[in-house]
């Protein structure tokens, strides 16, 4: 525990040199830390900025602005607006890059109008790991990545976060809904609906980390090994094919493998694209 302590402080020295400084804050585990931490540190020089968008889940924004309040912290809530960008549409390998980009473009600039000296996302040091080009668009837009700064792993944050009495700390770990989506199938807003209905029906049957792959007409759904038995009682296995095909899918499959973070990438490497890129 005393090399995470070392890097909480180290943390904390950042965040004092920043000033005041504008959270990229999504509601998940590593942004509700970096966010509690700095309004610990700065006080109202720390603010929250959510984006609102088709890509994110309703209940996870509800999240955000609970937390947000909880705390008595300044929370802005903004359309991000990456549905208009063909580039973000076309689903290409780089999508993840022109959504942040234009995300990082817009707190940027909201940061420069209420005086604020830094903007911060919270990556953290596990995310070096895999190829992610959120990172190229932070660096171009100059935002803070505070968490790999100070060297902090996904653990370590799940630490200090229980810790510090975070609901947030057991959280299971979310990407925006058009990671569901194969690299080359244009994203619609229709397509994100029928992904976010199927995973919060799901997440209402106690299925806590799982994915809704979306293949055209087939729902591949993805869960962590322990909840492929649940999907096989007859009776929540009854209702997720009624409710699936009430969503629109003719066809319900379950991933044997079971939930694996970066699945779809795969088709890239056997293309031949061997980089490791963000379909989480």
């Amino acid at each position: 525990m005393d090399h995470v302590r070392v890097k909480q402080e180290r943390l904390v020295h950042l965040l004092r040199d920043a000033g005041s400084l504008l959270v990229a804050f999504s509601g998940g585990v590593d942004s509700s830390f970096l966010l509690a931490l700095a309004h610990q540190t700065l006080g109202s020089g720390a603010v929250a900025a959510t984006a609102t968008s088709e890509i994110f889940p309703v209940r996870e924004k509800d999240v955000a602005v609970e937390f947000a309040q909880a705390r008595g912290i300044e929370h802005i809530l903004f359309p991000s607006e990456e549905i208009s960008l063909p580039d973000f549409l076309s689903n290409g390998p780089d999508r993840c890059y022109h959504c942040k980009r234009s995300l990082f473009q817009k707190l940027d600039k909201m940061a420069k109008e209420r005086g604020i000296r830094r903007v911060a996302h919270g990556a953290n040091v596990d995310d070096l790991k895999d190829y992610r080009p959120g990172f190229q668009a932070a660096n171009e837009i100059g935002v803070m990545a505070p968490l790999v700064d100070a060297g902090l792993s996904k653990q370590d944050i799940r630490l200090l976060s229980k810790e510090m009495g975070l609901a947030t700390w057991d959280k299971p770990t979310m990407a925006c809904l058009a990671s569901r989506i194969p690299y080359g199938s244009p994203i619609t807003v229709d397509k994100l609906k029928m992904i976010e209905q199927a995973e919060a029906f799901l997440f209402d049957k106690g299925i806590k980390q799982c994915r809704v792959r979306h293949h055209g007409a087939v729902a591949r759904i993805e869960v962590e090994r322990q909840g492929l038995k649940m999907l096989m009682e007859d009776d929540l296995r009854k209702a997720i094919v009624h409710k699936f095909r009430e969503i629109g899918f003719s066809h319900i499959a379950v991933d044997l493998e079971g939930y694996v973070s970066g699945s779809m990438n795969r088709a890239l490497e056997t293309m031949g694209n061997g980089e490791n890129l963000d379909g989480r």
